[in-house]
């Protein structure tokens, strides 16, 4: 039988708080564990330099991604109890708030306020999804390059930046996102953003 020193420097204990032991291994590790008091220590200071080393080289998720995610089980989770599909008309210049009441006027077209964004898909084809978009702070910098975004502010104000070009937007106007360059969203307004948000295949 190896003695507590050789079993610690044997790598077991390493797999071990990695998950990668075998039930007996993980059996013999967990009795050895409550036997000697140094290899109690030492799956401890394992334990808090891995989650060290994981805590200094994680990324930090894309903001965007969690609402657009949770956007997309709703909308899934809304057609499963029958809500039949709608094609949400073009933006362009031409549009007018009005054109998406039949969506904004749906009683549960809400945003429950916890998050900084939250979306509401409202239309989803190969060419476009289509969704009411709430942004209570500012939605970080991003580059399209293969889609077009498009804008139709509904409530609020806020800034669009497009490079360094600020362009200020209330509710009723329309802005398209060019290709191909940074932009970001800035809200001004005391209350959230509400945006009809479109974004087409380019």
């Amino acid at each position: 039988m190896t003695t507590g020193r050789e079993y610690i420097d044997s790598g077991v204990l390493e797999q071990y708080v990695l998950g990668l032991t075998s039930p007996e291994q993980s059996i013999e590790v967990e009795q050895r564990a409550a036997a000697d008091a140094a290899i109690r220590n030492e799956i401890d200071a394992i334990s808090i330099a891995m989650e060290a080393y994981a805590m200094e080289r994680a990324i930090q998720p894309d903001p965007i991604i969690k609402p657009f995610l949770l956007a997309t089980i709703d909308y899934t989770e809304r057609l499963k109890s029958g809500e039949p599909v709608t094609v949400p008309p073009e933006l362009n210049e031409n549009s007018a708030i009005e054109d998406y009441g039949p969506w904004l006027k749906r009683a549960d077209m809400v945003t429950p306020g916890t998050e900084n964004i939250h979306a509401k898909i409202i239309g989803y084809t190969a060419e476009a999804i289509t969704a009411i978009v709430w942004i209570k702070d500012f939605a970080p910098q991003e580059v399209h390059d293969h889609e077009i975004e498009k804008f139709l502010i509904v409530e609020g104000t806020c800034d669009i930046i497009v490079g360094d070009t600020v362009h200020k937007l209330a509710a009723g106007d329309y802005f398209p996102i060019p290709l191909h360059k940074n932009h970001l969203v800035k809200v001004t307004s005391s209350i959230p953003c509400k945006i009809i948000l479109q974004r087409m295949a380019a």
